[in-house]
C-alpha cells in the first residue's frame, strides 16, 4: 500500500479531542463541557491542549469570563460538526435496534411543572426502561437545550420554537386564586379592575405588574354577534412577587393575596377547596403558555428512548389540570 494514502493514525487518535472541542464550541465553557461529557474540567483543558499542540496553532482564546474559538478552532468546527452528527445519528440508530432503550436521558422542565407532574409521570418509565438513566434538571430558566446537551425539555409554552420537534402533551390555563379567609378580609373583586385595591402576588418580571384579562365567555345582552371579547388591563401591586409558582400558591394558601399562577400549580388546593377561583368570568392572557410540551432540537430521528418519555408524558398528562376534573 502506498504510505501516502495510509490514515495518520496519530490524527486518528485526536478525532475524540475534536469532538470534544465541538462541545466546548457549544457549550461555552469548560464546566458546562465537562458536565455535558460527564468527565472533569480539568480533563477537557488537557485535551484542548492536546489538540493545539497537535495542530500547531491556538484553538481556543481563553479569558477569565467566557471561552471562544480562535478562527482556526472556528474553521475545525465547522468542517466536522456535520460529520459528528452523521456519527451520533448512526449510533443512535443502532443503538435503537436494541430490544430495549438504553443509556442516559437528559430532561429539563419548570420547577413547579417538573415536582408536581413531570416526575411523578415518569415513575412507570424507569420501573419499564430499567436501561434508561433519567438526568431531571428542574430549572425556571430556559435553557438552550442543543447547547447544554438536553435531550427534551418539557415547556409551558403557547408556540414551541420551529427549530425544534415539539409534541403537546396537555392543554394548560392561567389561573387567579385566593384563599377564602383573605376574600372574606377583602372581599372577592367582580371585575379586574378591582385587583388594583387588592394585595396581588405576581410573577416577577422586569418593569411593573401588568397583568391582562379577556372576558371568557361574553354573554352581556348589548354584546354584538362576532365582536371582540372585553379586555382590560390593570396594574397591580402587593406584598411579594417571586419567580416560582408554587411559592406563589402557598403564599396565596396562607392568606397573603391574591396569585396569578399557571393551573399545574393550583389544582390540587382548588380540588381540595384551599383555594377559591377569582374572576372566573375573565381569562388571564399574555402571561403563562397555554399548553405543556415536550420538544427537543430537530433532527431527522428521534431516540426510542425520547420516543417512549414522550409517551408516557403524553399518557400521564392527558387529562390537563382542569380543577373540577376527579384526581
Amino acid at each position: 500500500m502506498d504510505p501516502s494514502t495510509q490514515p495518520d493514525r496519530r490524527i486518528e487518535a485526536l478525532w475524540s479531542h475534536v469532538h470534544w472541542l465541538g462541545t466546548l464550541a457549544e457549550a461555552g465553557s469548560y464546566t458546562a463541557a465537562a458536565q455535558r461529557l460527564a468527565v472533569s474540567k480539568a480533563a477537557v483543558s488537557q485535551r484542548i491542549t492536546e489538540l493545539e499542540r497537535a495542530a500547531g496553532v491556538p484553538l481556543v482564546q481563553r479569558t477569565t469570563r467566557s471561552v471562544r474559538l480562535t478562527p482556526a478552532g472556528q474553521q475545525l468546527v465547522d468542517h466536522t460538526r456535520a460529520a459528528f452528527e452523521q456519527i451520533e445519528r448512526s449510533f443512535a440508530g443502532v443503538r435503537d435496534l436494541a430490544a430495549t432503550p438504553r443509556g442516559v436521558l437528559r430532561i429539563t422542565a419548570p420547577v413547579a411543572l417538573g415536582r408536581q407532574h413531570v416526575a411523578p409521570a415518569l415513575e412507570g418509565f424507569y420501573r419499564a426502561f430499567p436501561d434508561v438513566r433519567v438526568d431531571l434538571e428542574l430549572s425556571d430558566r430556559l435553557v438552550p437545550l442543543a447547547r447544554e446537551g438536553f435531550d427534551l425539555a418539557v415547556r409551558h409554552t403557547s408556540v414551541p420554537p420551529d427549530s425544534h420537534v415539539a409534541w403537546r402533551l396537555c392543554p394548560s390555563r392561567t389561573l387567579l386564586v385566593a384563599s377564602a379567609g383573605y376574600l372574606r378580609k377583602r372581599g372577592t373583586p367582580q371585575h379586574p379592575a378591582a385587583l388594583s385595591s387588592h394585595d396581588c402576588l405576581a410573577y416577577l418580571r422586569s418593569g411593573p405588574a401588568l397583568w391582562q384579562f379577556e372576558r371568557s365567555s361574553p354573554d352581556e345582552p348589548d354584546t354584538a354577534p362576532g365582536a371582540e371579547p372585553e379586555r382590560v388591563s390593570v396594574a397591580v401591586q402587593g406584598p411579594l412577587r417571586a419567580n416560582n409558582s408554587e411559592l406563589l400558591r402557598d403564599a396565596a394558601l396562607s392568606g397573603l393575596g391574591i396569585a396569578l399562577v399557571p393551573d399545574f400549580s393550583a389544582t390540587s388546593a382548588l380540588r381540595a377547596g384551599k383555594l377559591r377561583e377569582v374572576l372566573p368570568g375573565w381569562r388571564p392572557v399574555g402571561f403563562f403558555g397555554d399548553a405543556i410540551y415536550a420538544i427537543r432540537p430537530w433532527s431527522p430521528q428521534t431516540p426510542r428512548a425520547v420516543r417512549e418519555v414522550v409517551a408516557y408524558l403524553r399518557q400521564a398528562l392527558a387529562d390537563g389540570f382542569d380543577p373540577a376534573a376527579p384526581s
